[in-house]
């Protein structure tokens, strides 16, 4: 039975929503990407919890249950969100999980803040320019700069831009298996519908969609840090993701000094969601038996 606390983080520009899993050990702190919130970790989270092992998830500033400033949203202020978690909660040293985008936080906290980071692990995420890399139809259309004043138009109207994330739900939905297949359905799109209709993510969404190129460029500079940084990391992917493949995770992998990685067959682009005792399992496997 979960047993999470659930607490307010003030940042300078509103408060995080947090929910704390008691445990021991450097806590697994989980990072969404967009357009999700914490909800994505509602499966895993428990399962560290029954380890033993603590885990903290949140919404960045702008998702979910976390205050929405309305202006801001960057891939530096997730990194420092992510510390304000860490310090509110008094924990010394943290294991950042991150999914999507916030996989790239993961890193970019780990590469800031190497004597905070006990471990990194990665779940279908991106980080750098790579061969391999592809963004899905959504997220291109947000992206592109000189498609800013129509893709906003449809932002502000449901119906135009409730037929695009139609499209692209069909592009992820129709490579899993049945059972997969339904757990989208009855779990994860209530989700992502949830967080742009009652909480309000659609601003947060199109400000970090806009950043997306700039980010993967400023990460492409650090890829010389990153290859140095002596931290081990867990590099655990959903093979039916049509757009982050493993070779996107092989394509990361390379730089990493240290890491593992699980490739899970039968998930798609949420492997926390489709085999969440498969990612626990990765993710609470011992450095040694590596």
């Amino acid at each position: 039975m979960t047993m999470y606390t659930e607490i307010r983080v003030p940042t300078p520009a509103g408060e995080l929503y947090v929910r704390d899993h008691p445990g021991e050990g450097p806590a697994f702190v989980m990072l969404h990407g967009f357009p999700d919130n914490l909800g994505i970790f509602d499966k895993l989270a428990p399962l560290v919890e029954e380890s033993g092992r603590r885990a903290v998830a949140f919404d960045f500033l702008g998702f979910g249950d976390s205050d929405k400033p309305g202006t801001g949203y960057s891939f530096e202020q997730q990194v420092a969100d992510v510390l304000a978690v860490a310090d509110a909660l008094h924990l010394d040293r943290i294991i950042p999980v991150g999914h999507d985008a916030g996989g790239a936080v993961a890193v970019n906290f780990a590469l800031a803040y190497p004597e905070r980071t006990a471990e990194v692990a990665l779940l279908n995420c991106f980080y750098g320019s790579s061969p391999s890399l592809r963004f899905p139809e959504l997220i291109l259309f947000f992206a592109t700069p000189g498609l800013a004043a129509l893709s906003q138009h449809f932002l502000r109207t449901r119906a135009r831009y409730a037929e695009i994330v139609e499209f692209q739900r069909a592009k992820f939905r129709e490579v899993l298996e049945s059972e997969e297949q339904i757990d989208y359905d009855e779990f994860l799109a209530p989700l992502i519908d949830e967080n742009f209709t009652r909480q309000g993510a659609g601003p947060a969404f199109a400000q970090m969609t806009a950043q997306l190129f700039a980010e993967v460029a400023r990460e492409d500079q650090k890829m010389p840090e990153l290859e140095k940084l002596d931290i081990f990391f867990r590099v655990i992917w959903g093979a039916k993701d049509p757009y982050l493949t493993p070779a996107v995770a092989g394509d990361i992998s390379k730089h990493l000094l240290n890491a593992t990685t699980t490739v899970l067959p039968s998930a798609g682009h949420w492997p926390q969601i489709d085999r969440p005792h498969e990612v626990a399992r990765a993710l609470l496997a011992h450095a040694d038996s590596r």
